[in-house]
């Protein structure tokens, strides 16, 4: 079984995929103290072994990523199973069948996007690339401010889940060592962690 981990948005989000890809169980909430992380896991995990643990590595908030990725550090470190970033808007653009732009909070109304086909960015709402639906976990003023400046979001019941997502970037990610998992943070900082 793999776990996968993302606390470096609006929203957090963990799910237990089979080796086939297929996802065994999620859990989505809002991001913050309340998700209650380790619960989540115990509780879609029910004793399962893990193979590998996989967490989003942004672009995201300072104290989010550190969350996410260091609890999923720490469970691969201590069962001595391989460890898979996976990006933030990586996993977002996943979500959607169809080519859209994903997005993520990167504060004071900005977004981080990735459009098909392009490098990733930092934007104000109205800078974004229109010819595609949005996709990504924002707060409500951020979300307001893109519909707003003109961006179609896509419906959250038209995409796929999470775990259904990061099934698809795990096809391609690869493992790295414990100590040279980088993240991205919010103001486009990368560090190693």
């Amino acid at each position: 079984m793999i776990l996968v981990i993302d606390t470096s948005s609006a929203r957090s989000a963990i799910a237990l995929l089979r080796p086939d890809g297929s996802v065994a169980g999620e859990q989505v909430g809002p991001s913050g103290p309340v998700f209650g992380l380790a619960d989540g896991v115990r509780v879609i995990r029910e004793g399962r072994p893990l193979s590998r643990v996989a967490v989003a590595t942004g672009p995201g908030s300072f104290t989010g990523l550190r969350v996410g990725v260091s609890f999923g550090l720490g469970l691969a470190m201590g069962l001595k199973v391989p460890i898979v970033p996976l990006p933030t808007l990586g996993i977002q653009a996943a979500r959607s069948e169809e080519p859209a732009v994903a997005v993520s909070e990167a504060g004071r109304g900005r977004v981080y996007h990735l459009a098909p086909g392009a490098d990733a960015g930092l934007a104000e709402p109205g800078e974004l690339p229109k010819e595609w639906p949005a996709v990504g976990w924002l707060r409500p003023a951020t979300q307001e401010a893109l519909v707003a400046a003109g961006v179609r979001m896509q419906d959250e019941s038209r995409l796929r889940s999470f775990g259904a997502a990061a099934a698809i970037v795990l096809k391609t990610a690869q493992e790295v060592a414990y100590d040279s998992l980088r993240l991205e943070y919010m103001q486009s900082f990368a560090s190693k962690f």
